[in-house]
């Protein structure tokens, strides 16, 4: 799950939970909407805590060495 779709989640579960007050057969809207919300936040925490670490990355262009240009690209990336 990406962030956006995380972010989507709570927000989509926030409406439901705590905006929308219809009654539909069978089916509880607003734990409906708490369900979406912790799935959303979940998505969020699992995003940010193992894939945002592994994303760092610098590159440097234009260096030149010997009068010819160098490309250096470092990678830090954490396991």
């Amino acid at each position: 799950m990406r962030l956006g779709t995380g972010i989507f989640l709570l927000a989509l579960g926030a409406v439901l939970a705590f905006a929308v007050h219809v009654s539909v057969s069978g089916i509880d809207l607003q734990v409906v909407g708490w369900i979406l919300m912790a799935a959303g936040a979940l998505g969020v925490l699992v995003e940010l805590a193992v894939w945002a670490p592994r994303r760092r990355r610098a590159d440097a262009r234009g260096l030149v060495a010997d009068g010819a240009p160098v490309r250096r690209t470092t990678t830090d990336e954490t396991y």
